[in-house]
């Protein structure tokens, strides 16, 4: 069978300049294109002559002298081919997002926006809490680009965020793109549990209906998000975000692994200096933060903190401190594992240094609390705090608790220190009243039973009236 091949120095053409030719060309009813590239089988009689197009998309065939875009599907397919010339496969640059976060190290917030929202334009956005990450709107706003917004509305916020988010907008004037939770999801879990059951059997399963599902379906139409998240936020958990990365949890509008960015823009600036540019760019805040609120999430799992207590302590506060996440940032959360007086990081980091490090608390292993606990008539009585190294409401506490030890010590009050992490923590639980980190106990000298320090105010007044209340 032989093959014959013409060409034309025609110019191409675009798809809708096919066409089907009529009786009088045959009675075939072929398709006739301009002379791009074909081939007929010469030992066929009269036959319809056959072309097969290739799109460029499929193969890595370039059509002779054809345009780079052109209306394929006005042709049918298997109906003409071209002749072939063999492109070059050009390799797609894949951008290295770890060494952009290293070049970005020292960037301004500001910059670190620019950079985002030049890189994706309408495909990024924004998520809003309604807290102090306002100030990731004013920096979009300052860049002069435009940008997008998106916010989770739980059904369980405060009424001053509500009214902070039309605030918001109309300052910006803007239209955040509320996300909402599955009706469905929220009624089951209401009707099967209630609707505080988070207080009983922890949050997560409410936030997981409420936030993460909700943002999972919003993030599938990005390829990429902008954080507020910053490193004093809660060093145990946050202390090592990057201000770039790809998103190690979520999927973007792409579908499968690495087809998300998240951008955290804030994350090496302290908390005292989004505030001080808050202030300074007259940005509306939540009416919440007046009243002692810091952090804030949904409203029966957000109070205002004490002076002296870390931001996070405001939520979940009947939890384990390292609980203290919804789920929306579950890639940056540091795994943990218990060593000794101290913790070494799954990830790889150093251990995180021991606490109340000082001759005038008493460091208590097993056996010692132990013996502690079983001693009915001790001679001094003793206050022993149970902490883990990496808890950052531990770390806020120890300076108020070496201040303490020193001003008891000759007091004939013993002053301790037991590392309950761990392989110690269901031994805390189950004897040493431990919920959440870092738990205060007083062992009088006529009682084996220890009582437990019923506030959080864990300052040297405080913590004093306390010990000498039942010594």
């Amino acid at each position: 069978m032989a093959l014959a091949v013409s060409t034309s120095s025609t110019s191409a053409i675009s798809g809708s300049s096919f066409s089907r030719a009529g009786a009088g060309g045959g009675g075939h009813g072929e398709l006739r294109a301009p002379q791009i590239g074909l081939f007929r089988l010469l030992d066929r009689p009269q036959g319809a002559s056959i072309a097969l197009n290739v799109s460029q998309r499929r193969t890595s065939v370039k059509p002779i002298n054809a345009e780079l875009k052109r209306n394929d599907s006005i042709v049918p397919s298997a109906a003409t081919i071209v002749a072939p010339e063999v492109e070059e496969k050009v390799d797609v640059k894949v951008e290295d997002y770890e060494r952009l976060a290293k070049d970005l190290l020292a960037a301004s917030p500001l910059q670190i926006m620019d950079k985002a929202l030049e890189k994706f334009g309408d495909d990024i956005a924004i998520a809003f809490s309604g807290a102090e990450d306002v100030a990731l709107i004013e920096y979009a706003k300052l860049t002069g680009r435009p940008f997008r917004v998106f916010s989770l509305d739980t059904g369980r916020l405060n009424p001053e965020t509500y009214q902070f988010f039309d605030a918001v907008e109309k300052q910006y004037g803007i239209h955040i793109e509320y996300m909402f939770p599955d009706a469905v999801e929220v009624q089951a879990l209401v009707r099967n549990k209630g609707l505080f059951s988070f207080y009983e059997d922890g949050h997560q399963e409410c936030c997981r209906v409420r936030k993460v599902r909700p943002l999972r379906r919003a993030l599938k139409g990005l390829r990429a998000w902008i954080t507020g998240q910053r490193k004093d936020q809660s060093p145990g958990t946050r202390s090592e975000i990057p201000v770039v990365q790809v998103d190690p949890v979520f999927e973007g509008m792409d579908g499968g692994v690495g087809s998300l960015v998240k951008w955290n823009p804030l994350a090496n600036v302290e908390g005292n200096d989004v505030w001080s540019f808050l202030r300074a760019m007259n940005v509306p805040v939540n009416s919440l933060h007046t009243k002692g609120y810091v952090s804030i999430g949904c409203e029966p799992c957000t109070r205002p903190v004490l002076p002296g207590q870390h931001e996070r302590e405001g939520r979940w506060w009947w939890e384990d401190a390292k609980a203290k996440e919804c789920g929306l940032h579950k890639g940056n959360l540091k795994q943990d594992e218990a060593g000794g007086n101290g913790s070494a990081h799954a990830n790889g980091s150093a251990a995180v240094a021991d606490l109340f490090d000082t001759q005038d608390v008493v460091t208590l292993s097993r056996p010692g609390i132990e013996n502690l606990l079983k001693l009915e008539n001790r001679k001094e009585p003793w206050l022993v705090v149970c902490y883990a190294p990496w808890c950052p409401f531990c770390q806020a506490m120890e300076a108020s608790f070496v201040e303490l030890a020193e001003k008891l010590a000759g007091s004939g009050v013993k002053v301790g220190k037991f590392n309950a992490d761990g392989d110690q923590k269901e031994f805390a639980k189950q004897h040493l009243q431990l919920q959440s980190f870092p738990t205060i106990l007083f062992f009088p000298n006529h009682s084996s039973k220890p009582i437990k320090y019923p506030s959080e105010k864990r300052d040297v007044d405080s913590l004093t009236v306390f010990v000498n209340a039942l010594r």
